[in-house]
């Protein structure tokens, strides 16, 4: 299990694994797609939705995509490598001032 990642979830819920090269490459599409600007969460999911077709391989539907960017993100949030921004409406999404 070795080659598998335990996801954390921001408020405290279970998290589940997944493979570690699919996580490492999630969250390196959300980390690039965060550097040096704010995204509503519609953006971000869309704009990593969009680098990760080109890289998981077309057995993969879009649809999955978007929950491991969702999961990812989730996991991002709870280990503070990004931060929600609830003070705007829409919430945004940055990198956090704390990694």
């Amino acid at each position: 299990m070795t080659n598998r990642i335990l996801m954390q979830h921001p408020q405290g819920k279970k998290g589940v694994n997944i493979k570690k090269d699919k996580y490492e490459t999630v969250k390196a599409a959300i980390l690039e797609t965060l550097e040096g600007r704010s995204l509503t969460h519609a953006e971000l999911i869309t704009n990593v939705s969009e680098k990760l077709k080109e890289i998981f391989d077309s057995s993969i539907g879009r649809s999955a995509i978007r929950w491991y960017t969702e999961s990812v993100k989730l996991d991002l949030e709870a280990r503070r490598l990004i931060e929600r921004d609830t003070s705007l409406n829409p919430n945004r999404y940055q990198l956090s001032r704390f990694a």
